[in-house]
């Protein structure tokens, strides 16, 4: 069993005076995990250019920088814990002696660190009864001094007189005198922490510590050199006057700018150069509600990145970016992605960002959702990639779902995919697409798992399973299959209309189960005029209405539609054909709702009428007439208001005598007659 930590009596800080020369620094108390080191130079959180050695030993471990600190620079080391329980033991489980001593340990560290925060805090001493320990509300302090009244205890006292500052007054109905101090702390510059914006100078201690000192700070216009990351933390805020506040990565090593936390707005500046322009992960918490908006982002490796990183306690979800240009990116323009156990960046949206590769050599693609889900929406976004190098404009990962799309434009050359979609990815949606790469408009490697509207070539639509409860449509289309092979096919949901040739032989078309497809239309055709018969089948069931079905003949097709307990034929050409039987005499109105009408005048002479010839329900109908009855009695076929067929009445006289007849809409004409 390994040795656990054994937290010594050392105050959990150190702090050095750097020489500009030295990269090494000690700090001489436990860490459990490098994570709890904090890390400081003259008050600013440090979060790259260096690394942490010495996680898990009592007597603790080195910070090695990349570079010396300069001259000067107070580094500070200070391990800073989360306060939480790390284990749990469970009722009636194995007692451990090393999770016990790890709880211990943490709890003695944590312990530690509180102590430390209140050996730096403002107290009453121990001699002494405490006072009033509440400071005066903000409106009786402001813009006065904090002083102490005849008790000892905190009280606002004016600064008139010769601590007095000069007062500001605003032009205007309804202005209020205000001290140019309260004035000018209204907006705190990267100047005011010695920011030199040459492109020359290191500027990043300067704007790490105006952020640690305030929640909202401003890039003046310059070019602001930087050598590390520069963090915001939860409520932070970098405001630039425009594209020519600039903040410049001296290389790729690091990422420009990293948001660790929730509601942070970058704005109105420039970032150039860097391994990652902007990163979103939360690392430390949540990375939510954060706004990026009117940012151009040039020459890093890749412009945005969120990333769902290693904890789902602590998601990137809610973010919104606007009017945003990622020019020259190396890797990707902007990448959703998961580099451990977290959850997935969700309902992130982005409006008008625009990706540019102008002539860099895009190795990527100008937006890559390799993970996402629930609602990563795209409005109005636009992806221009080398056509030499990249992957594609737009690529939807396989670990991505529910994505969205709309008026989406996409430009390159050398068949560059305009949208591709991996194998796995599910329910991606695309509105508008304006495609103007080479390549295939919707690279489809997910087998269908999208919805297109106005997208795509040369089919500009793409819909799934859908409920329409009123359609007009002047045109349809419908997917059709080809079937030669000799045997049983078993067909599916991917074709509506299915061409049979059975001239390589007999074919068994076996329809699904019923149950699997509720108002599912099928039709089986035959193409072949062979004697070979293709028979339609059903999965486990009885097949089309209760039976199979033969289709024989040359182009003999059976249409079926399945209402979920069975099959039924809507229509074929292999359908028995309706028969009416009747027995009387006197006159007998041929309706022509069946085909074939056997006629009986056993009882008395019968006539059997024809409708008029140019009748609606008779134009174009073939209609037969037999006589059943084996009696002397004649059934006349004749005609409403004509002269009857061939332009007479005509006698059926004996026992199965048959006339058959056809109305070409002007009379009826005879077809054939027996005997």
């Amino acid at each position: 069993m390994s040795e656990h930590i054994k937290v010594p009596d050392v105050e959990p800080i150190v702090l050095y005076a750097a020489n500009g020369t030295q990269t090494i620094f000690s700090y001489p108390f436990p860490i459990f995990a490098s994570e709890d080191l904090k890390v400081y130079l003259d008050g600013a959180e440090q979060v790259s250019g260096f690394i942490i050695e010495g996680a898990g030993n009592t007597n603790g471990g080195d910070v090695t920088f990349d570079n010396a600190p300069e001259n000067g620079v107070i580094v500070t080391l200070e391990r800073e814990l989360t306060i939480e329980r790390v284990t749990d033991f469970l009722e009636g489980g194995d007692f451990s002696a090393q999770s016990i001593n790890n709880e211990l340990d943490y709890l003695i560290a944590a312990i530690q660190q509180v102590s430390r925060e209140n050996d730096v805090m403002l107290k009453y001493s121990d001699h002494e009864m405490p006072g009033n320990v509440e400071l005066p509300d903000s409106v009786q302090r402001a813009n006065k001094a904090l002083g102490f009244d005849g008790s000892g205890n905190p009280i606002a006292v004016s600064l008139e007189g010769s601590m007095a500052q000069p007062d500001f007054t605003a032009s205007g109905t309804g202005f209020v005198t205000r001290t140019s101090t309260d004035k000018f702390s209204d907006v705190v510059s990267i100047k005011d922490f010695g920011a030199v914006g040459d492109g020359l100078n290191d500027d990043t201690l300067a704007i790490q510590q105006a952020l640690a000192a305030h929640d909202s700070v401003q890039i003046p216009n310059g070019s602001y050199l930087t050598t590390s990351t520069i963090e915001l933390l939860s409520g932070k805020s970098i405001i630039g006057l425009g594209q020519d506040s600039i903040i410049k990565c001296q290389s790729d090593s690091f990422n420009a700018i990293e948001v660790n936390g929730k509601n942070t707005f970058i704005h109105n500046l420039r970032i150039e150069n860097g391994d990652i322009g902007i990163k979103l992960y939360g690392k430390d918490s949540e990375c939510t509600q954060n706004i990026v908006s009117d940012v151009q982002i040039i020459g890093t490796k890749t412009g945005i990145q969120l990333d769902g990183y290693t904890d789902s306690a602590k998601p990137c979800y809610w973010n919104n970016f606007s009017r945003i240009l990622i020019e020259q990116p190396l890797t990707h323009g902007m990448h959703f992605t998961k580099s451990g156990a977290g959850d997935t960046p969700n309902a992130n949206k982005c409006h008008m960002v625009r990706v540019y590769s102008k002539g860099a050599s895009t190795t990527g693609s100008g937006f890559y959702v390799e993970y996402g889900a629930n609602a990563n929406t795209f409005i109005d976004c636009e992806a221009n990639v080398n056509g030499s190098t990249a992957d594609s404009c737009f690529r939807i990962g396989s670990n991505a779902n529910k994505t969205m799309l709309v008026n989406l434009y996409t430009e390159s050359t050398n068949v560059v995919p305009n949208v591709k979609l991996d194998a796995g990815s599910v329910e991606t949606s695309i509105l508008n697409l304006h495609a103007q790469s080479n390549g295939v408009a919707i690279y489809d490697l997910s087998g269908g798992e999208y919805d297109a509207y106005n997208a795509g070539y040369p089919e500009k639509n793409s819909l799934r399973k859908t409920v329409v409860s009123d359609l007009k449509a002047t045109l349809m289309r419908y997917d059709t299959e080809f079937i030669d092979t000799a045997g049983k096919t078993s067909i599916d949901f991917s074709h509506s209309v299915h061409i049979v040739n059975a001239t390589n032989g007999a074919i068994e078309i076996e329809l699904p189960d019923a149950s699997t497809a509720i108002g599912v239309v099928v039709t089986v055709k035959k193409v072949d005029n062979t004697g070979n018969i293709v028979t339609i089948t059903e999965d486990g069931g009885l097949g089309p209405d209760g039976k199979d079905i033969q289709l024989g003949g040359l182009n003999d097709y059976a249409t079926m539609l399945s209402n979920g307990a069975n099959w039924y034929i809507t229509a074929s050409n292999r359908l028995s054909g309706n028969t009416r039987f009747a027995d009387t005499s006197g006159t007998y109105d041929i309706d022509m709702a069946v085909d074939t009408y056997l006629l009986s005048s056993f009882g008395g002479a019968l006539i059997a009428r024809l409708p008029p010839a140019n009748a609606t329900k008779a134009i174009g109908r073939t209609v037969t007439i037999k006589k059943t009855d084996s009696s002397s009695n004649n059934v006349t076929v004749t005609e409403q208001g004509g002269n009857g067929a061939d332009q007479s009445s005509q006698i059926l006289s004996s026992q199965y005598a048959a006339i058959t007849v056809v109305s070409n809409g002007s009379q009826w004409y005879i077809i054939s007659k027996y005997p």
